[in-house]
């Protein structure tokens, strides 16, 4: 009975557009767990007993909210459904502060991709244009990963499909950018593959997220960066420094700060705006210069 129930819900969600990869494969197993105790509707009890059996605190608490949203779908339908507690195994979760790139940093990157060892004829094109493209853009990894040739359209514009939200965006280019992507595939061309993605491996496919990551750890070491923190710089950190800088250069006034936040949370992807208030901790001299422009638009508008 559960385990229909499962399959139903996730059905629903993933027509109301939520992909759930995860939650669909953790809440097969819960299902599965349920039956083995003979259970035929939703108990909060069983829900609390299968979220233990995860390896960390995140991970009890993310399995355990994942099960009272579908607790929530069927209790809706029938009562006997019970809702596990919300706040049962909630953590204090510390989001580390991102590595700020300085531009010097990312000019070393990008001439450190130039000596990658060229194991495939396109690998440090690939890289070079890859690593540009975040830190010009702030497109997450797998955004940049998951471009097809179609998404780059006239007058330099990207596609960004199917985001981390499901929704897709317009991403304008600076000309300098768009002239650099522009290159890039050119040198592309030349590729015998069938595989559609701006951004190929070894094998002419999709580079994975893991190779990227890997890579990347290669090119800190070549420019030299990071290599006396505890906790190193990542590739994701770009798109950190590229909304740091933007916040950085945002008009002091207030009707024009309002615009800059919303276009910058748009470019970016966020589903919320409190999303990009996040980035204003990122480093104590963006955080100094707003905070010095509040006071002066306070003292403005004071009687």
């Amino acid at each position: 009975m559960l385990t229909a129930d499962v399959e139903r819900y996730v059905q629903l969600r993933q027509t109301l557009g939520f992909k759930l990869r995860d939650a669909s494969r953790e809440l097969r197993a819960f299902a599965q767990f349920a039956v083995t105790k003979g259970d035929t509707s939703l108990r909060a009890s069983t829900a609390v007993a299968w979220a233990i059996e995860a390896p960390s605190p995140n991970a009890r608490y993310i399995r355990l909210q994942r099960v009272r949203h579908l607790a929530h779908f069927l209790h809706a339908e029938d009562p006997v459904h019970e809702i596990p507690p919300a706040t049962l195994f909630r953590y204090a979760k510390v989001r580390h502060l991102p590595y700020i790139y300085m531009p010097d940093e990312v000019v070393q990157l990008l001439n450190a991709a130039g000596r990658l060892r060229n194991t495939y004829g396109l690998r440090r094109s690939v890289y070079r244009t890859l690593i540009g493209l975040i830190a010009a853009t702030g497109l997450r990894v797998s955004e940049a990963l998951d471009l097809r040739c179609d998404d780059v359209l006239p007058d330099g514009v990207l596609r960004i499909r199917h985001t981390k939200f499901g929704k897709t965006r317009l991403l304008p280019l600076h000309p300098t950018v768009a002239s650099a992507l522009s290159r890039y595939l050119q040198r592309r061309e030349y590729v015998n593959t069938t595989d559609d993605h701006v951004f190929l491996s070894a094998s002419h496919r999709r580079i994975s997220s893991s190779m990227v990551e890997y890579t990347f750890r290669r090119l800190l070491r070549l420019a030299q960066i990071g290599t006396t923190r505890t906790r190193r710089p990542r590739i994701h950190d770009l798109r950190h420094t590229f909304a740091t800088r933007a916040l950085e250069r945002c008009p002091r006034s207030r009707e024009a700060v309002a615009r800059h936040f919303v276009a910058l949370a748009t470019y970016l992807g966020h589903s919320e705006i409190a999303n990009t208030y996040w980035y204003l901790e990122a480093t104590p001299a963006l955080l100094t210069d707003i905070a010095t422009a509040a006071e002066a638009l306070v003292a403005e508008e004071a009687p």
